[in-house]
């Protein structure tokens, strides 16, 4: 009787537990939920504006890399130094390799099947059944583990082809990776060569105005020795004035082009640094090659077209996995336990165990395995249509990139023939002037045709760099862009 009365005594202790819990969950529950549907403010009025609260900081905020000596006022830096701090910081370089390591994790996973599964399960049953208690109402509980091993032995195919799925994966992630790399790299560059190009155009601009300067200056002096006219002294202002605008202009554009290329580094705007000048010597014997060759390579070397490709052998091993699906496997089950059993004292525990081989095979499933099987294969056209798309769209670019850059040392080559003479000829005009045989308009001119040559030497030779750039991104070769290809910035020194 002593049992029949704690089973009962028992029982209520057991339930005053559980009752208790989900109180406290829904209390719980209820305070999260108020706060996560507290409603935010309504306008009062159509014409009032809301006041919002301030937007908090992201949790888990990457830190930017800015080196300390960046930060010193001054603080000249080179292209590879730019390029390393854009990939550091820039999210896309950061997304991309997440992605990768997150390919990786699921190729580890994909190739868990190959090995057997072994789980750890422990169960408490209490129950009471008067029918077979000796005991009349008395409380039994049987409790124990019980460990389970799972082999999947045979299945034709499936495991290897969801593991090569996953490594084809892994592998278009690595390439996108590079990709995204590479993209982030002609970006930095290409915004590093528009800052230079901005600099010395202020720096033509500024030479412009202090050549206009000298023409006003002689004008003046011929107007106040009754040698020319008024007429020719307000033109020679009209061109100083224009000079001045273009300078405050370019001077405009060098400090926006500033800011884009620290955003482009991922720092704020307004970071303390400078570059070097745009050199005055362009390698133009790099332009060399057969655009065969050039195309060749990009169709061995681009990340993103190997990428594509990647793809395409995922999307077909993932048709070998889907026809597995359909096809009969064999696996291996065994499970081994032990239970106890209370209140009976004396009583040896119960040992279990059992082995079971078992094949399935699918006999009928509304024909959901065919359906899936043909969705398999033409996305797997899909992709192999893609890739080979992206594979025309990069010769392409190649063709496009190779002449562009050749067009490009040509206009260096011609831009400064016309430099040359323009140069000569705002000589010659000025000369004549002075010395009364030239008119005002022909000096101004001149002046006028000497500064648009300048500016167009300038812009060819970045023009010349960009497309330099350009070419071995499209050829897949943009990591030696920064030691080889691109050299800028050995004539820099601090501006």
């Amino acid at each position: 009787m002593q049992d029949s009365r704690h089973g009962p005594s028992l029982q209520r202790k057991t339930l005053r537990a559980p009752f208790a819990v989900p109180v406290i969950a829904l209390m719980l529950f209820h305070g999260t939920a108020s706060a996560a549907w507290k409603s935010p403010p309504v306008p009062e009025r159509p014409n009032v504006p809301v006041e919002m609260p301030s937007t908090p900081a992201p949790q888990n905020a990457a830190a930017l890399a800015i080196p300390e000596d960046l930060l010193k006022p001054g603080a000249t830096i080179t292209l590879a130094k730019v390029v390393d701090i854009a990939l550091q910081n820039n999210p896309l370089t950061r997304a991309s390799y997440l992605a990768a390591r997150s390919a990786s994790d699921l190729f580890g996973s994909k190739h868990a099947a190959y090995y057997p599964s072994l789980d750890l399960a422990a169960s408490f049953n209490r129950s009471k059944n008067t029918s077979t208690d000796p005991v009349l109402g008395a409380v039994e509980n049987i409790y124990g583990p019980e460990v389970t091993l799972g082999y999947l032995l045979l299945d034709l195919g499936g495991r290897s082809a969801n593991v090569e799925d996953a490594r084809q994966g892994l592998i278009a992630a690595d390439w996108s990776h590079n990709a995204t790399i590479q993209n982030v790299v002609l970006g930095v560059e290409t915004a590093y060569v528009d800052y230079l190009d901005a600099k010395a155009q202020l720096e033509a601009s500024q030479v412009t105005l202090k050549q206009a300067q000298v023409v006003l200056d002689a004008a003046t002096t011929r107007h106040d020795a009754g040698l020319a006219t008024i007429a020719e002294v307000l033109q020679a202002k009209t061109a100083f004035s224009q000079a001045q605008l273009s300078f405050q202009t370019a001077d405009g554009a060098v400090l926006a082009l500033r800011g884009g290329l620290a955003t482009a580094m991922g720092l704020p705007a307004n970071t303390p640094y400078d570059v070097g000048t745009l050199p005055s010597e362009v390698p133009l014997e790099r332009v060399a090659g057969v655009v065969e060759e050039l195309i060749a390579n990009a169709e061995a070397h681009r990340p993103d077209l190997a990428a594509a490709r990647a793809l395409a052998d995922k999307a077909t091993a993932h048709v070998r996995a889907v026809r597995s699906d359909g096809l009969p496997n064999l696996s291996l089950n065994a499970s081994a336990g032990r239970s106890y059993i209370d209140p009976y004292a004396g009583k040896s525990p119960v040992n279990s165990w059992s082995a079971t081989a078992l094949v399935s095979f699918p006999l009928f499933t509304g024909f959901a395995n065919t359906f899936d099987l043909r969705k398999a294969r033409e996305d797997a056209g899909v992709a192999r249509a893609q890739a080979d798309l992206l594979e025309q769209q990069v010769v392409l670019q190649v063709w496009q990139s190779y002449y562009s850059l050749k067009t490009a040392t040509q206009l260096v080559k011609t831009s400064r023939d016309l430099l040359a003479s323009a140069e000569q000829s705002e000589r010659v005009a000025l000369g004549r002037y002075k010395e009364g045989v030239g008119t005002i308009i022909d000096l101004l001119t001149a002046q006028a045709a000497l500064a648009g040559a300048r500016a167009q030497e300038i812009q060819a030779r970045s023009s010349f760099y960009v497309a330099l750039a350009q070419l071995a991104h499209d050829t897949g070769a943009a990591a030696q862009n920064l030691d080889q290809a691109i050299e800028i910035t050995k004539e820099g020194g601090t501006p």
